[in-house]
């Protein structure tokens, strides 16, 4: 889409240039309140909170993802500090409380600013290490980029989490990160200087080892290492490609239009897997339409862990395939594309503890054991040598002819609601859009986003001539020019999503229609 194009997106989500907001507070209702619907919340108490302070949250990924929305500093000035509060009146019935509202906002919210701009002391060595593992995360993620690399995980650091509900680093027994030689790399960066670690290169890597020695703890952290970690999270210095997707097997979620010819070649009932649609895929097809969604939207690389995926899917060995011909099995599975997938672009990092068929087209062999890896790249050639398998790996990987979403205006009478709920559903007006197997989305601020941007999407930009990617570049365009304020007047706590994970959104979007 040229300037012009670009410009009557921008002018019809009601978007405007960034205002100079310095010396002001941006004070905004919770998203999602019941005051958004013009409902006062009973006897409701009195609360403040500056976004500044969110560097006391306990869970790291909340804290890790980037701010919102952008603002021009004012000349003269290197730095402008952005303050974006959170504020509940209290209320009877439908009816505000004005003399409490007022105490709220004469004194209440007057004492957390200030508060929250207090920056001496302690709380002002804290923000400049947030700065400091910030500004190393960007430049890490530069050299990854750089270096042709998927991820790189800097020695000394600490994967493992402190449990299940927990995304804070494991306190006692917790065995630190150290890169077997043959995969170690350096990079400079501007605070840590010198940092050595583990390089993951392009191409098919693979994860291997015995259950419970940390496999999907190492995918775990090259997933989130798309975004940045708050000092002592003891993943700071990793940094993965940013457009890298976790693809899983997603039950009963929607599928619209997408190409699975690449893995499933006809189902029963002669249905078109051309073109598939399907509003309750299964493990298999769910998981197959998500490697083709993702490398639509873009990725460079995929990651996926057995434990979440569908068995079908990944392979099927030599017996299976003595027993049930060709001409039976409509899946080809992911083993015989990955390789070809890679010759195309696509890297993959795999967790594999099942089945050593990856093994042959594997570029490189990481083994964890006891949470400590190892280089078995040579181990795994000796043994592919030794154990020989028929090849089955194909040349080519079809690439989905990009798909053209038309524009969905909103036809039925009720309520406008756009929202989520905390980073499993997100709403439009009745609608509910199920994205709880998009790993990306971390933060309850990102899916709020990921919702607003759908809609923009589907009512404004969307128009039957553009592709997905396109109209998806675009968007990213406009909220690099003029932050998050461009899908929402209120974007308080809003937090920028990445634009794979808004395609996600989209592919996950039940009334979608194509072209």
């Amino acid at each position: 889409m040229d300037g012009s194009a670009a410009d009557t997106f921008a002018a019809a989500i009601g978007s405007t240039e960034p205002t100079d907001l310095t010396g002001e507070d941006d004070v905004a209702q919770e998203p999602g309140s019941p005051t958004d619907e013009g409902e006062a919340p009973e006897e409701s108490a009195p609360s403040a909170s500056a976004a500044t302070d969110s560097d006391t949250e306990a869970d790291a990924d909340a804290d890790a993802v980037q701010s919102t929305g952008k603002r021009e500093a004012p000349a003269g000035s290197g730095v402008v500090i952005e303050i974006r509060a959170r504020v509940a009146l209290p209320a009877r019935g439908r009816s505000i409380r004005g003399r409490e509202a007022a105490n709220i906002f004469s004194h209440d919210l007057t004492r957390e600013i200030n508060a929250a701009l207090d920056l001496t002391g302690e709380r002002g060595e804290r923000l400049l290490e947030h700065i400091a593992a910030l500004e190393d995360h960007r430049a890490l993620t530069q050299a990854v980029l750089d270096n042709g690399w998927v991820a790189f995980l800097a020695d000394d650091s600490v994967l493992p989490r402190r449990s299940g509900v927990s995304d804070a680093p494991m306190e006692e027994g917790a065995i630190a990160l150290t890169a077997p030689d043959s995969l170690a790399a350096t990079v400079t960066l501007p605070h840590a200087g010198e940092v050595r670690g583990t390089a993951i290169g392009s191409g098919v890597t693979l994860v291997v080892g015995g259950g419970y020695h940390g496999k999907s703890t190492l995918l775990s952290a090259i997933e989130r290492g798309v975004y940045p970690h708050v000092p002592g999270d003891g993943r700071e210095l990793v940094a993965t490609v940013p457009d890298a997707i976790k693809v899983r097997a997603a039950d009963g979620r929607a599928v619209t239009g997408v190409d699975l010819t690449p893995f499933i070649s006809h189902l029963p009932g002669d249905r078109d897997t051309a073109s598939f649609t399907t509003t309750n895929a299964s493990g298999s097809t769910s998981q197959a339409a998500s490697i083709v969604e993702s490398i639509e939207a873009g990725t460079s690389a995929l990651l996926l862990d057995e434990d979440t995926s569908a068995t079908n899917l990944l392979i099927r060995d030599a017996r299976m395939r003595t027993l049930v011909s060709d001409d039976q099995e409509p899946i080809t599975p992911f083993v015989d594309r990955v390789g070809a997938l890679a010759e195309a672009g696509v890297s993959t990092v795999l967790v594999m503890g099942g089945s050593g068929d990856y093994l042959d087209v594997a570029d490189r062999v990481l083994l964890l054991d006891s949470y400590v890896l190892h280089d078995a790249t040579e181990r795994a050639a000796e043994v592919t040598a030794a154990q020989p398998r028929e090849t089955t790996a194909l040349v080519d990987f079809p690439m989905q002819t990009p798909r053209v979403p038309l524009p969905s205006q909103r036809t039925q009478r009720g309520p406008v609601r756009t929202r989520s709920r905390g980073t499993d559903t997100l709403t439009l007006d009745r609608e509910d859009i199920d994205i709880s197997d998009v790993a990306g989305v971390v933060e309850s601020g990102q899916a709020e986003a990921v919702a607003y941007a759908l809609r923009a999407l589907l009512e404004q930009r969307f128009d039957g001539e553009s592709t997905l990617a396109q109209c998806l570049e675009d968007l990213d365009a406009l909220l690099d020019d003029e932050g998050l304020d461009a899908l929402d007047r209120r974007p308080a706590f809003l937090v920028r999503p990445r634009m794979v994970d808004v395609a996600a959104a989209v592919n996950r979007y039940r009334r979608l229609k194509l072209a």
